[in-house]
């Protein structure tokens, strides 16, 4: 299990690479959900979401000979965005491999940022290309199995519970559960009466489904959330969140994408559906937990384009 400690030293060694990311109020996102809101925006993060932070943390870490080699990460999309711009900012070689459902701005920004950028037909094959450049010498980014990515990860609910007012619930996606993970983490120890729930969406339930069979196992996997979409979560992610989050909640790929209009409107920020997929949790939070509650949302990213989200939103008739 990540601790206190070992995420205060990620914290430290990250400082002056990534922002520290506004934490506010949102009065409108309070006034939308009739709780107080509390909103930490990391889409307003160096590469566009989180994954900057543990991405950072890895490529610190590395061994001369481990640079010389170069990096490998496998991701749906903010992770190999992280991976690539990180690298180059620290001049590591890095190889990035996406499923071709991955964002084409994804894709963009990684071959622009210097990367070598391997696209494969899903995610499965993903991970297992990932696998056989790790066997060529590679030296793996995971998006998640990873303590040092875990912990990197863990400095935004460090930040989160240093900068924000008295909270009850907090809300984390999961994909692979690297920012739950971390979350949860920095929250028991800094501010332990707080209750962590985790969001997926319907067609990447790698978490809940784990924790329904006990461990953890492939899921089949058709989100358009391509960011929150993981064939498995790791047995390191699962640990920490069967002991620290209270529930894992799912919402329907629709509400997600709803959830990303309401933020534009109502918080004033544009999000991708990873982020979107926190508003409908947080109705049903609401609904579980009675008065009383203050609500902190981690807005995880803003990688979608416009054409994405209108996009989706006319596939389930939003506009």
């Amino acid at each position: 299990m990540i601790g206190i400690s070992e995420i205060e030293a990620a914290a430290g060694r990250i400082a002056g690479h990534v922002v520290r990311t506004p934490t506010v109020d949102s009065p409108g996102l309070s006034a939308l959900l009739g709780a107080p809101v509390t909103v930490k925006l990391e889409l307003l993060q160096r590469t566009g979401s989180f994954k900057a932070r543990g991405a950072t943390v890895k490529l610190l870490s590395l061994g001369e000979a481990e640079r010389a080699a170069g990096v490998v990460a496998v991701s749906g999309g903010n992770h190999g965005i992280a991976v690539a711009v990180m690298a180059a900012a620290l001049d590591v070689k890095a190889t990035v491999v996406m499923p071709r459902s991955a964002p084409a701005r994804a894709v963009e920004i990684a071959e622009a940022a210097g990367a070598s950028v391997r696209l494969t037909d899903d995610m499965d094959g993903a991970f297992a290309l990932m696998s056989r450049l790790q066997q060529e010498g590679l030296t793996l980014v995971h998006p998640f199995d990873d303590p040092a990515v875990i912990a990197g990860q863990g400095t935004v609910g460090l930040e989160l519970a240093a900068d924000a007012g008295e909270l009850t619930d907090v809300l984390v996606s999961i994909g692979g559960g690297g920012l739950i993970a971390g979350v949860a983490a920095a929250l028991r120890a800094r501010r332990p009466g707080v209750r962590v729930w985790g969001v997926e969406t319907e067609g990447a339930r790698a978490m809940s489904e784990a924790l329904t069979a006990g461990g953890p196992l492939p899921v089949a996997l058709s989100s358009i959330v391509s960011t929150l979409s993981a064939p498995s979560v790791s047995q390191l992610t699962y640990d920490h969140v069967s002991a620290l989050v209270t529930e894992v909640l799912v919402v329907p790929d629709r509400e997600a994408v709803r959830g990303t209009l309401d933020l534009a409107d109502h918080a004033k920020v544009w999000a991708e559906p990873a982020a979107g997929c926190l508003l409908p949790a947080a109705r049903r939070v609401l609904e579980r937990v009675g008065d009383g509650a203050r609500i902190g949302l981690v807005v995880c990213g803003g990688n979608a384009t416009t054409d994405d989200v209108f996009a989706w939103s006319r596939r389930f008739g939003l506009r």
